[in-house]
């Protein structure tokens, strides 16, 4: 048995939105596990304390990957670090939550960009690096809101459903590429945005109701579903949304 198949020992990871929360997670046990890791946020304050926490292992670049500068500056980083990439984490994500009718067009363009056309560009760009790895990965960080109705609001969900689509296309188009795409769709899980609706107790009650292992997710409950997808030991898994969930989507969140 290959003694490398659960390490990332060696691989050059990229992770978007990688300051805080689950980015900041992933960041973490990529490094624990031996890769070296671009950490993309838009602040560098951020970045500099999670480079200060990390110790060794992590570059970080400060890029807003909703505009196309920000991408072109993640590409020219990467390029200078490495030349080519083994791992791109498309975790970047925001969310307006209301209903649908009172959405302004410049609200449906903010999650857009920063959740989807940020994923779907820079897969494009670092196509060429993670080819010439030969052993690619891309994980999309998507979310339950992708696979059944949640309340968060209709332009979240679709991002999160075409993040999902994204994965099984391009895991079939890249496929005899080497490179292998998967996603990962968390439901609540602890981090700073989450808290700003689940310090709201009827929410946070309805939502454990909804969830049949009783409890909230922790950042290091996805971050370590990251990490296995992209490990040699997963190296027969492409295409694939697996939830991380307690289980949630057993049930569905409805507002009835």
């Amino acid at each position: 048995m290959q003694h490398n198949r659960w390490s990332l020992s060696g691989k050059k990871a990229v992770v978007t939105g990688g300051s805080k929360g689950i980015g900041e997670a992933i960041v973490k046990e990529f490094v624990a596990l031996g890769a070296e890791v671009l950490a993309i946020a838009r602040k560098q304050t951020d970045l500099d304390v999670l480079q200060q926490e990390s110790a060794s292992g992590v570059e970080v670049l400060a890029a807003d990957v909703s505009t196309a500068e920000g991408r072109a500056a993640v590409q020219e980083k990467v390029v200078q670090l490495w030349g080519s990439l083994d791992i791109l984490v498309n975790n970047v994500g925001t969310n307006i939550r209301k209903p649908t009718a009172e959405y302004s067009a410049e609200e449906y363009d903010v999650v857009m960009n920063t959740n989807l056309r940020s994923a779907f560009d820079l897969n494009k760009r670092l196509y060429p690096l993670l080819k010439k790895a030969e052993q690619g990965n891309i994980i999309h960080v998507s979310s339950v809101a992708g696979l059944t109705h949640v309340r968060t609001g209709a332009i979240y969900g679709i991002t999160k459903a075409a993040l999902n689509q994204l994965t099984k296309n391009l895991a079939a188009e890249w496929a005899t590429d080497g490179i292998r795409v998967n996603a990962i769709a968390p439901w609540y899980i602890s981090t700073p945005l989450a808290q700003s609706v689940l310090k709201n107790d009827v929410y946070m009650n309805a939502v454990i109701s909804r969830t049949p292992m009783q409890q909230i997710g922790k950042p290091e409950d996805v971050s370590a579903a990251v990490a296995f997808m992209c490990m040699p030991a997963a190296a027969y898994i492409t295409g694939q949304t697996l939830a991380v969930d307690g289980g949630f989507t057993i049930n569905g969140f409805h507002p009835f």
